[in-house]
């Protein structure tokens, strides 16, 4: 959807600091029903890229548009989901919606005004009908090279819809900036149901995409070089 100018799918470069401040008093930009503040994210992005160097292994595997869902691994905190984010906006000039972000007071309304979503299959069934791109990492884990158990209650509103397993891997030890991130996206998901066909909603179907993609994120992390 653009509104003001503004597309939330397609990342812009950042306007003037007085015309960007022109939309802020004359209330000119977009926030779209899950807070997300698009204009807010344009102004904040490169301070990201600054922060934090990434590089991309098969960016051409992430679509240049229309909907998908990207699922990686991730620690503790939420640098992976961020190291992401990163690599989509540089690589597709897209604006990835993290999945999973915490509803606390202050904290989570400033996360849902970059682009983060609760962890709710309703929000993200929502986001990729309306042809977004989002991410969902696997629960955190202490190995380096492991990971952790998808989110089976989100990953019901994923049926039908481009999955993509992504590895995130830090470039230096406990995580410190030494080196580049490393983002390796996967190839989409090929899945054949047992059910046959899979049904929105359906249970089993989320099992078996969940297990799959579990193990096309396994696979990333345990074979990179």
């Amino acid at each position: 959807m653009v509104a003001y100018g503004i597309d939330e799918d397609r990342a812009q470069t950042p306007e003037g600091p007085w015309t960007a401040l022109r939309r802020r008093v004359g209330g000119r930009y977009p926030i779209d029903p899950h807070g997300f503040d698009p204009q807010l994210q344009d102004m904040l992005a490169p301070l990201l890229g600054i922060g934090m160097r990434v590089e991309v292994e098969h960016p051409e595997r992430i679509p240049d548009r229309g909907p998908a869902l990207l699922v990686c691994n991730r620690a503790l905190g939420l640098v992976e989901p961020l190291a992401l984010a990163v690599a989509v906006r540089a690589q597709r000039h897209r604006r990835l919606r993290i999945v999973g972000v915490p509803n606390w007071p202050l904290v989570g309304d400033a996360f849902h005004k970059l682009g983060g979503i609760g962890a709710y299959h309703e929000d993200l069934s929502a986001l990729l009908r309306a042809g977004h791109i989002a991410a969902v990492p696997l629960g955190p884990t202490w190995l380096s090279r492991g990971v952790g158990t998808p989110p089976l209650g989100v990953l019901v509103a994923a049926l039908g819809y481009p999955v993509i397993p992504v590895a995130v891997l830090a470039g230096g030890p406990l995580g410190l900036p030494i080196k580049p991130w490393r983002v390796i996206i996967g190839a989409p998901l090929d899945i054949e149901p047992a059910s046959g066909q899979y049904v929105v909603g359906d249970p089993l179907g989320a099992a078996e995409l969940a297990e799959a993609a579990r193990a096309g994120v396994r696979d990333l992390v345990e074979n990179v070089d």
